[in-house]
């Protein structure tokens, strides 16, 4: 089998950062996919698998109810991987276009509190699997760590080649 273009970005040297992962065309609009990487991959531990779920209902739930970018936001998941969501927008989008929003969304994530959207039986199929201290601890790491002090390392996917 022919393999998927996210397996080709070399792990060994991803940042954290806000990466254009792919553009599709769906029905005449251009879908872009974006990697929000919020860990090192297997440099750093992964998040945590409940605080991933808690910055997932938190992070879609702002982008959702977004004042300017609620039209445009198809998905917001976790990576399988645990280092990481995917956001995919409506629109041909580039990283440096999102950053602002990213920052605002984690700042959300941060400094929340209260009940967690969607963390009920009848809401979630693993409502007991949250961890908003956890959500709100990573969230402030990479607002701090990553989208205040973006450079192009993080926002274009290295190359390739063997290095």
């Amino acid at each position: 089998m022919k393999k998927i273009p996210s397996f080709t970005i070399d792990h060994n040297r991803l940042l954290r950062g806000v990466y254009v992962s792919r553009k599709d065309e769906v029905g005449g609009d251009v879908v872009t996919t974006f990697d929000i990487r919020m860990k090192e991959p297997n440099r750093e531990p992964a998040l945590g698998q409940g605080a991933l779920h808690t910055i997932e209902h938190l992070a879609a739930t702002f982008l959702r109810n977004h004042p300017l970018w609620a039209d445009k936001i198809v998905y917001w998941g976790p990576m399988g991987c645990l280092t990481g969501n995917y956001l995919l927008m409506k629109g041909d989008l580039e990283s440096a276009d999102i950053v602002e929003l990213m920052k605002e969304t984690f700042r959300f994530v941060a400094g929340f509190e209260g009940e967690v959207p969607g963390a009920a039986p009848q809401d979630c199929g693993n409502y007991l699997l949250h961890d908003l201290p956890m959500a709100r601890w990573e969230s402030a790491k990479f607002l701090h760590e990553v989208l205040e002090q973006l450079t192009e390392a993080n926002l274009h996917y290295p190359s390739c080649e063997v290095q």
